[in-house]
């Protein structure tokens, strides 16, 4: 059965799509079977894996409303299959923004994305999950179906409360409507060690988090940076990047974190 990891954060800018696709690509990498599901109407987890949301005959958004299932919906990116970082793309577009209106007045409206993944979690060792920046009904629908948040954040002050905000949402939604929701780990990303209140507040989230943050910190890098005007992951974009390889080495720690647990 697949892992769903929800890729969350309230706050925006933080690299939760960055991470998506680069941790779905070094899983692809590494030899696992993964799904990569983008909620954000804004889609850019879709063409950053290589796919014009312009061109999809069936997004997410149809998903949730139930005129087709995943199945039907997933795409593949040739660019990356060629490349050896093949995974499979549930896509988004601009249609997905009148999603939450729509799913208003339907019954069970939060467990939509649940009900629809279980036709095809067996086909995937992981599904992957990049969630809007807000707490929204599309953002609810992931949390519901995950067994857990990978948290994406950067060193600064304002992360802090942002991430007391999150941690208080997923206590909500585990008590209310997924008991199997839980953390799976922090983080650290566009990490600039020359900055001293980064690395305070780095250690201010081991002290805090303890094992919860992962060792993996994933640096500020420009190839990764230009990797989404290219529709690249930046693990296909630029390999030998230092970014890259900080993503290829934090997918190899999640596999071997969720071995022990």
């Amino acid at each position: 059965m697949a892992r769903i990891f929800c890729v969350a954060n309230q706050k925006g800018g933080v690299g939760k799509t960055t991470t998506t696709v680069n941790l779905a690509a070094g899983l692809a990498r590494v030899g696992k079977k993964v799904l990569m599901a983008d909620l954000d109407p804004q889609g850019n987890a879709t063409m950053g894996s290589g796919v014009d949301k312009r061109q999809l005959p069936h997004s997410i958004y149809d998903v949730l409303l139930g005129s087709c299932g995943i199945a039907q919906a997933r795409v593949t990116s040739e660019k990356l299959a060629s490349a050896g970082f093949g995974y499979d793309i549930l896509g988004a577009n601009r249609e997905l923004a009148g999603a939450e209106v729509e799913l208003v007045a339907v019954e069970r409206r939060e467990r939509r994305l649940r009900e629809a993944i279980v036709a095809v979690e067996a086909d995937y060792d992981f599904i992957l999950i990049d969630c809007p920046p807000a707490l929204s009904l599309l953002t609810l629908n992931g949390l519901c179906c995950a067994h857990g948040v990978i948290v994406p954040m950067q060193c600064e002050y304002f992360a802090l409360e942002g991430l007391t905000d999150l941690v208080n949402t997923i206590k909500q939604v585990r008590a209310n409507m997924n008991k199997e929701l839980a953390v799976i780990g922090l983080l650290r990303v566009m990490f600039d060690p020359r900055i001293t209140l980064q690395q305070q507040v780095s250690e201010q989230l081991k002290s805090h988090f303890a094992e919860k943050v992962f060792d993996t910190v994933i640096p500020r890098n420009v190839r990764l940076a230009e990797a989404p005007s290219y529709g690249l992951p930046g693990l296909v974009f630029d390999p030998a990047s230092k970014g890259a390889q900080a993503y290829l080495a934090f997918a190899n720690e999640l596999v071997a974190r969720l071995a022990t647990l």
